[in-house]
C-alpha cells in the first residue's frame, strides 16, 4: 500500500512539473490567491468602519462602505486576466486573450462606477438620517443628479474604450437635441420645472399646499423630475406637471408661523353697559392664556352697532401651527369667552326684531286723523 501511495505521488509530481499542465496549477494558485486577498481586504474594511463609526464626521463611513465591492471587482478581474494570460501564452490560444482584455477594462471602468454610485447611495442615507424635514428634498435631487453623472461618465468612458468614437455621438446628439427638443417641450418643461423646485424650494416633502389660481390643496408626498405627487385631504392622489408651479401663486401653510384666530362675537343692546368690562376680562384671559402667543397682535376691542347685537373682535395668533392643536386651542378661549358674557350677566345677540306699540290714545288719534 505504501509502495502504491508512493508511486502515485511521483507520478503526480511528474504531471504538475511538465509545461504543458503546470499552467492549470498556476491558475488554481491564482484564484486561490485572489479569494484571499479579497476576503483580507473585507476584513480590513471591517475593522476600519468600525472604528470609523466613533468619528463625529460621517464621510469616513460613507467612503469606507462604498470600497468593498469596487475592490473585490478589481481584485477578481485582475485575477481572471492574469489567469487568462498564463493561459494564453501556455495554449497558445488567442481567444482567452481576446475575451480577457476587453472585459478587463470593462471591468475597471464599472467597478470605478459601482464605488461612485455606493458612495452616493450611502452619503444619501447618511445625510438623510442627519437632516431635518426641509432638507431631504434637496439630498434627493442632489443623489438623482449624481446618478445622472455617474452613469453618463461611464456610458460614454464605456462606448469610447469599445472602440466607439464619443465626439462622433456628441455632435449627433447635438443635432438630435435640437429636434428633440421640439418634440418634448412639455417634457423639458417639466424637467426644468422640477428643477427650480429643489432649488428654489417652495415646498418639500410632507408639506401642506395649496393653490388659491387652481384646485390644487394637499400634502406632497413625492416630488418628482416630470410630475409631483400631492395627497389630497380626501386621500386622493393628485399628480401636477411640474411646470404648472411656475405659472401659478402657491400657498405654503406648512411653514407658517402662527395660526390665527379671528372672531366676531356679539352681546345684546341691553348688555351695552357690560361691554367694557367684558372686553378688558377677555383681554386678560388671552394675555393669560399659555397657548396664546402675546408676541404677535392681540387686539380685543368694541367694534361695532351691528343691526341685532353689540359686536367685538378678537384678533390673536397661536403657538401652535398645528391644525388640530390649533382648534382646541380656539374652543378652549372662545368657551371661556361665554362664560366671562354670563359671568357679568349679559347673553350674546342672535337676530331679533323689536316692535313698539303705540299707546291706544296716540293710536285712536292715529286712526281718527286716517
Amino acid at each position: 500500500m505504501i509502495e502504491y501511495l508512493t508511486e502515485l505521488l511521483v507520478s503526480s509530481l511528474d504531471f504538475i512539473m511538465k509545461a504543458e499542465s503546470f499552467y492549470l496549477i498556476e491558475s488554481c494558485l491564482i484564484i486561490f490567491g485572489a479569494l484571499l486577498l479579497d476576503l483580507s481586504q473585507r476584513k480590513t474594511l471591517a475593522s476600519f468602519k468600525i472604528k470609523a463609526e466613533h468619528t463625529k464626521t460621517i464621510w469616513d463611513d460613507v467612503v469606507l462602505g462604498a470600497l468593498a465591492r469596487p475592490i473585490s471587482v478589481i481584485i477578481w478581474i485582475s485575477a481572471f486576466s492574469y489567469m487568462a494570460d498564463i493561459i494564453q501564452d501556455a495554449t497558445k490560444n488567442m481567444l482567452f486573450y481576446e475575451l480577457f482584455d476587453p472585459a478587463r477594462e470593462i471591468g475597471i471602468i464599472l467597478s470605478i462606477a459601482l464605488f461612485f454610485i455606493g458612495l452616493i447611495s450611502k452619503a444619501e442615507a447618511s445625510l438623510l438620517m442627519d437632516s431635518n424635514g426641509s432638507d431631504q428634498t434637496t439630498i434627493h435631487a442632489l443623489t438623482k443628479l449624481g446618478y445622472m453623472v455617474v452613469g453618463i461618465t461611464g456610458l460614454l468612458t464605456l462606448l469610447q474604450t469599445l472602440g466607439l468614437s464619443v465626439s462622433g455621438l456628441m455632435a449627433f446628439g447635438g443635432m438630435g437635441g435640437i429636434a428633440v427638443g421640439f418634440a418634448a417641450q412639455d417634457v423639458l418643461a417639466n424637467f426644468f420645472g422640477g428643477f427650480f423646485i429643489y432649488t428654489d424650494r417652495p415646498f418639500s416633502v410632507g408639506d401642506w399646499i395649496r393653490s388659491p389660481d387652481r384646485k390644487i390643496e394637499g400634502t406632497v408626498e413625492q416630488i418628482g423630475w416630470r410630475v409631483t405627487r400631492i395627497r389630497t385631504f380626501d386621500k386622493r392622489p393628485l399628480y401636477v406637471p411640474n411646470s404648472i408651479f411656475s405659472k401659478i401663486s402657491l400657498e405654503n401653510p406648512s411653514r407658517m408661523s402662527n395660526r390665527r384666530i379671528k372672531e366676531t362675537i356679539g352681546i345684546r343692546y341691553d348688555d351695552a353697559g357690560k361691554m367694557a368690562k367684558i372686553i378688558e376680562l377677555t383681554r386678560e384671559m388671552l394675555l393669560a392664556h399659555p397657548e396664546i402667543d402675546t408676541n404677535s397682535t392681540l387686539i380685543v376691542n368694541f367694534n361695532s352697532f351691528a343691526s341685532s347685537s353689540l359686536d367685538f373682535f378678537i384678533y390673536t395668533f397661536t403657538k401652535t401651527t398645528n391644525w388640530v392643536d390649533f382648534h382646541q386651542i380656539k374652543q378652549d378661549i372662545l368657551l371661556k369667552v361665554l362664560e366671562i358674557i354670563e359671568g357679568q350677566g349679559a347673553q350674546c345677540a342672535f337676530p331679533t326684531s323689536t316692535v313698539h306699540m303705540a299707546d291706544g290714545e296716540v293710536f285712536k288719534n292715529v286712526n281718527n286723523q286716517a
